[in-house]
């Protein structure tokens, strides 16, 4: 382990050499689910918790944001990031965070909190629910997919998915809960934090940021469309809080697609103190505070896992 912890120092030394590197994480699973195999259950979620805490200095975003700049940081400085709200974030993940002394950063798009699923859920869901061996979803311009096994499921989604990322902000979610429903699935679920759980976070000192009110692909509205949803977010967090909101994640957050200049300048302007991507790589003191890059840690043993990391900070994508 100390040779994972020297290694990371050597490649991001700290001061005005250094480098920021920046984890997302969305859920984390109470058992391994075979059509979210992207995202690590409660064990595998402890053993990165637990090498990150030992080989990293782990930093609140904000904190590390404003050190980054000035030149102040640690050697192999890090932060922990979640992205949407979901319930497991703080059922699951804040305990295993605590038991490690790790803090977090908890990016939530606040119009779900309390109402059940995400569309991409709806699909999942959709998917796990139906017994037939193949789905028709010619109408939705969606196209027809085999159901027999495991891995047909998870082909399924894996081209759905994307497609459906890319439909109108409206007709996605329209889609999916017509989908889901279809499929037999309830509309009510409880798969997304409530207002308690942002209490329980914050008391365990983690960070809530914003992540816009109902996750749109801000480059495919307007710009007055993407202000409101930037500010709406932000308003209703603070308002369940009771504490002012200062760090933005864009959804999505592929640059290539995304989001562009403009939603830069928006969150920028309306007041942020930093905001985050998810361009992999790592960020350093002239990366533009306002589009720093994240890596997700794919990888699900912990030799890979410890590699992966030094990769990112070596610029070996």
């Amino acid at each position: 382990m100390a040779l994972w912890k020297t290694a990371y120092r050597m490649l991001a030394p700290g001061g005005r050499r250094s480098k920021l590197l920046i984890f997302i994480f969305h859920q984390v699973l109470a058992e391994p689910d075979p059509l979210r195999p992207y995202e690590p259950d409660a064990e595998q979620f402890d053993w990165m918790v637990q090498h990150i805490a030992r080989n990293f200095s782990v930093l609140p975003l904000a904190e590390a944001a404003a050190r980054l700049a000035d030149g102040s940081l640690p050697p192999a400085a890090a932060c922990i990031t979640f992205d949407d709200g979901y319930r497991n974030n703080a059922e699951l993940a804040l305990p295993i965070l605590l038991r490690h002394g790790a803090v977090a950063t908890f990016f939530v798009a606040s119009s779900f909190l309390g109402q059940g699923r995400m569309w991409n859920d709806d699909l999942i869901e959709a998917v796990r629910q139906l017994g037939s061996t193949e789905v028709d979803w010619h109408a939705y311009g969606l196209g027809a997919h085999r159901l027999a096994t495991p891995a047909d499921r998870l082909q399924c989604l894996e081209t759905v998915l994307p497609r459906l990322k890319y439909f109108p902000h409206g007709d996605r979610a329209r889609v999916a809960r017509a989908i889901a429903r279809a499929a037999g699935v309830a509309d009510e679920s409880r798969m997304m934090m409530e207002a308690d759980h942002l209490a329980r976070l914050i008391a365990g000192g983690m960070e809530i940021g914003a992540h816009t009110c109902s996750h749109p692909i801000l480059s495919q509205i307007g710009r007055e469309e993407a202000r409101d949803e930037i500010v709406r977010g932000r308003s209703e967090l603070e308002r369940m809080t009771g504490r002012p909101v200062r760090l933005f994640a864009y959804p999505n957050g592929d640059t290539r697609r995304d989001l562009g200049q403009r939603d830069v300048d928006l969150v920028r302007d309306l007041g942020f103190a930093c905001a985050v991507i998810t361009d992999p790589g790592f960020a350093v003191a002239a990366t533009n505070p306002h589009m720093l890059p994240r890596f997700t840690p794919w990888d699900r043993t912990p030799g890979r896992f410890a590699m992966r990391c030094a990769m990112i900070l070596a610029g070996r994508l």
